[in-house]
């Protein structure tokens, strides 16, 4: 069968492209945005000799390395730091060797059932099984951010530039209502089985539920996508030293890109606050706010399927003013958010999910519109390579935010002040996408701009 052309598909291409989004969201909603962060932090306090969920204990010194104490309550943003930093060394090169595979297919499954597998050893850990929470997380992240970069780079190659709002915006769509269909379940599992089994057990099922969906799903877009010949051509040595030096040609070759550059700078500082707001909120809301478990899962369930309706919203904001000023809209009120999350009362569930809605409103948005405008700036044929970049930061990854919120709390002792210290690159990055001409950006890079930015 002859492979389609570029930028173009059928709507059941399409479709399939769509539920990728729906079965990874399994990983960003159940473990990344709910149920790993609070479960490590727990059996971390044990670690350290102190299981209550207290200040002190969250101060509790859990090991020591390099002359420093590193507290139980910091141990899940430093794992989660080791992850994204690996990221940030190996998915330029997982791009590279993607854009000169003809296989790239067998690429996206075989990094999302790596990922997919890690999320099913989840049920694994329990009390005295620390480091291997640790080293699933840091596997499942990895394999989960390499997914991405492949699924990304198929969104020029299944439709023009003046359509990638639209379909980037249904990808997003599909998938906060796929992550949040799985949260039902696994609320109504919390509810329902939670004094039968004991938490840690439900929670562990709840994990690796997540790993069943995302590997289940994935058959539906290894099923519908199909392959397109690479526009460089298809790698004929060494795969993995092809991909190298291929990454070494770009890295040579952006320059003559400055303005996607300017671009991709702007995105990783202010999505990279997106992605840490979303990793540290379950902790934040059980650890500084002192919410019950079942508060937090409802009010994701509220992001999850508020942001299905904010991500087709703002996609058709942009259809009317421009994708750019859209996405400027949304980091005003992302500062907002996270000025509000500062001064939330403890123990008061209520506000803490209206802050969630809000958050459900302009998450989707801001995420598919970013990744459509960054598809602009791409020259054809690099599509997986320049997304290896951008997934450094990207869908529950990121690596400044987690640092900094950690070195904070090591510092304060207090997840209040943590919180605030993301301000910093939300007001950066908004500063930054202020200042690029993407639409000069859009020629630059050899395709044709929409009618509106």
């Amino acid at each position: 069968m002859t492979a389609p052309a570029y930028g173009e598909s059928t709507k059941r291409e399409r479709v399939g492209w769509y539920f990728y989004d729906w079965a990874n969201s399994a990983f960003s909603a159940t473990i990344v945005a709910v149920f790993l962060g609070p479960y490590l932090s727990a059996i971390a306090r044990s670690a350290a000799g102190c299981p209550d969920n207290t200040d002190a204990c969250q101060a509790a010194t859990l090991f020591h390395f390099a002359g420093i104490d590193f507290k139980a309550g910091g141990f899940y943003t430093l794992i989660l730091s080791v992850a994204v930093g690996i990221n940030v060394l190996i998915l330029p090169v997982i791009g590279a060797i993607a854009d000169r595979s003809a296989h790239k297919r067998r690429l996206l499954g075989i990094f999302a059932y790596i990922g997919a597998g890690a999320t099913c050893g989840f049920f694994f850990v329990d009390a005295g099984r620390l480091w291997l929470g640790a080293a699933l997380t840091i596997v499942a992240t990895v394999a989960f951010a390499a997914s991405i970069v492949v699924y990304q780079s198929f969104l020029p190659q299944l439709c023009p530039e003046d359509q990638r709002d639209k379909v980037s915006s249904y990808g997003w769509a599909f998938g906060y209502l796929g992550g949040g269909l799985l949260l039902v379940v696994n609320l109504a599992a919390l509810q329902l089985l939670e004094d039968r089994l004991g938490t840690s057990l439900v929670v562990r099922l709840s994990m690796a539920s997540a790993g069943i969906w995302w590997g289940l799903f994935t058959l539906l877009p290894l099923m519908r996508l199909r392959d397109r010949p690479p526009l460089e051509g298809v790698a004929r040595g060494n795969v993995l030293t092809d991909g190298f030096k291929q990454l070494r040609h770009t890295l040579k070759g952006i320059r003559a890109y400055p303005i996607t550059l300017l671009f991709l700078g702007a995105y990783l500082v202010y999505n990279d606050a997106i992605q840490t707001v979303i990793n540290v909120s379950s902790i934040y809301g059980t650890e500084a706010l002192k919410l019950s478990q079942d508060t937090l899962i409802i009010t994701i369930l509220i992001i999850q399927f508020l942001a299905f309706g904010g991500a087709l919203g703002m996609g058709a904001l942009a259809q009317r003013i421009g994708a750019k000023k859209t996405v400027l809209i949304s980091l005003v009120l992302w500062t907002a958010i996270v000025g509000a999350a500062f001064s939330l009362p403890e123990g008061a569930p209520g506000p803490f999910m209206a802050l969630g809605a809000t958050v459900g409103l302009v998450l989707g948005g801001s995420q598919a519109l970013s990744r459509s405008l960054f598809s602009q700036l791409i020259p054809k044929g690099k599509e997986a390579e320049y997304f290896g970049f951008y997934e450094i930061s990207d869908k529950g990854t990121s690596w400044i935010g987690p640092l900094l919120f950690t070195a904070v709390f090591q510092f304060s002792g207090s997840y209040r002040v943590g919180i605030v210290s993301v301000l910093i690159p939300f007001i950066i990055g908004f500063v930054l996408l202020l200042l690029v001409p993407i639409r000069r950006g859009i020629v630059a890079a050899g395709n044709n701009p929409p009618p509106r930015l």
